[in-house]
């Protein structure tokens, strides 16, 4: 599903509802103008249960939506402000959207330098493996003297020439699992600053919304918890819970000993005392200001990285190839000398 996407078909579906635009009616234009996808069915599907008079509790049930968006639905409907409930979640998405959007434009980059040094490495090695290596190495039999240090060194490299396509292939595609794989971008980038700090403010987004349409805080965290079963702050949101049952009222008493979840969020958060509806928007603000400018930040610091190794792929290559020639060098240099 397209993030950003979504976020304009709510903004225009609460721009709908406010003028009198029956839900069914609207969900159907709006449809009619997407492009062909899995949310256009979803949300086709959608409207049709809901001509067929449907409740909606029914109807957005079996459909492949964010659990957070299912919910948030249900509880505007339930209070009335259906239109509201959607311009929530369209902020919410699109203020998603953007951070994922830098996020990924940071990890472009390293992958696209990796993929044309594995590229380099393949081409050499099958050069190397089919075509200049057997001539190289029945010419260098033949020949008396002794090869330069140079030379024997490549000479040693290209016996394993294999295995350098083949690390950066298997780290390219390593790169990849981690960047676009849902699973395992949750388990490992979240160490990463930049990536700590978006899942920081997506939670502090998600309990904003929930809260601010009358969900409980247990409930909200609950909720929160199962959509982030992909990342560590899952253990951290389950332990508040579990306080919140044991009759802990105070957020800085529920909140701590995180392992995600930094001391500034639980902060920020309990200033705001008992309006912490407020205090997590604070922290959702804060959070996503953050992780834009440690977007920023390492993306300026990858650029020149990335350039260097590959660079340094390029001259090692071309080192390779120079000192198969210095043999062919030194003969000539010899022949000028007699």
């Amino acid at each position: 599903m397209k993030t950003d996407e979504f976020a304009f078909f709510n903004q225009q579906l609460a721009a709908m509802l406010r003028d009198g635009i029956p839900l069914e009616g609207g969900l159907r234009r709006l449809c009619q103008e997407m492009k062909a996808g899995s949310l256009r069915t979803e949300l086709q599907a959608l409207e049709a249960d809901l001509a067929k008079g449907t409740p909606m509790a029914d109807a957005i049930s079996p459909r492949r939506l964010p659990e957070l968006y299912k919910r948030m639905i249900l509880v505007g409907v339930k209070s009335g402000d259906l239109p509201g409930a959607l311009t929530m979640l369209a902020d919410y998405f699109q203020r998603q959207n953007n951070v994922w959007m830098r996020l990924k434009s940071m990890m472009t980059y390293p992958l696209i330098v990796m993929f044309v040094a594995f590229l380099i490495s393949l081409l050499l090695a099958y050069a190397w493996t089919c075509v200049i290596g057997p001539s190289f190495m029945s010419v260098f039999s033949g020949i008396g003297a002794m090869l330069p240090w140079a030379t024997l060194f490549a000479l040693g490299s290209l016996q394993a020439i294999w295995v350098f396509p083949v690390a950066l292939g298997v780290l390219f595609l390593l790169l990849m699992a981690v960047v676009f794989v849902p699973g395992l971008r949750g388990k490992y980038l979240w160490r990463l600053p930049a990536f700590k700090e978006a899942t920081v403010s997506r939670i502090a987004s998600s309990l904003t919304l929930l809260m601010k349409n009358g969900v409980t805080l247990s409930d909200a965290i609950g909720l929160v918890a199962q959509l982030e079963t992909s990342t560590a702050a899952t253990a951290d949101l389950q332990r508040w819970q579990a306080k919140l049952a044991d009759g802990t009222t105070k957020f800085s008493e529920v909140a701590a000993g995180n392992r995600l979840i930094p001391p500034l969020f639980v902060w920020v958060v309990s200033s705001a005392g008992e309006d912490l509806v407020a205090g997590f928007n604070r922290a959702a603000e804060i959070y996503h200001s953050r992780a834009i400018y440690r977007t920023e930040v390492a993306l300026y610091s990858i650029l020149p990285v990335a350039s260097l190794f590959l660079g340094a792929v390029v001259l090692s290559q071309a080192f390779l190839v120079i000192s198969m020639f210095l043999p062919f060098v030194q003969m000539v240099n010899n022949l000028s000398g007699d």
